[in-house]
């Protein structure tokens, strides 16, 4: 499984710094959905789904967490601790997020709307929607 991790230009000087992401030239899809996720309670794990359409780039802005991606053959995890960096999640690949720091702030960029259909929130219907399921 290859990770696709960005690196964003951030622009900064005396003043302090700024990261700017634009569709298309920053992000690999039109960004229809901005979320985030902060004060995250201490052990617990976001996500634990898959999306059957959904591209996102998660981008930890202010301290850091990590990422399980699972293609259903390969799991791989994928710390983010630096504001300027994401990481690319495709459709059809399961996500939990986990070991938050205190002051985490996770943004997510997503390719669609919210959409219940979309989710994939059963780890065994998730492999079998990847063909590797019993």
């Amino acid at each position: 499984m290859q990770i696709v991790k960005y690196v964003f230009q951030p622009h900064g000087d005396e003043r302090g710094q700024l990261v700017a992401l634009e569709e298309f030239k920053d992000i690999p899809f039109r960004i229809k959905r901005v979320y985030y996720m902060y004060d995250t309670a201490d052990g617990f794990v976001r996500g634990k789904h898959a999306h059957k359409k959904l591209e996102q780039i998660l981008v930890c802005i202010h301290g850091s967490c990590k990422i399980l991606l699972d293609n259903g053959t390969e799991k791989k995890i994928v710390p983010l601790e630096k504001p300027y960096e994401g990481v690319y999640v495709a459709s059809g690949m399961w996500r939990e997020m986990y070991d938050f720091s205190e002051d985490a702030v996770l943004l997510v960029l997503a390719s669609e709307l919210y959409d219940e259909s979309d989710y994939i929130r059963d780890y065994d219907e998730f492999l079998i929607s990847v063909g590797a399921g019993k």
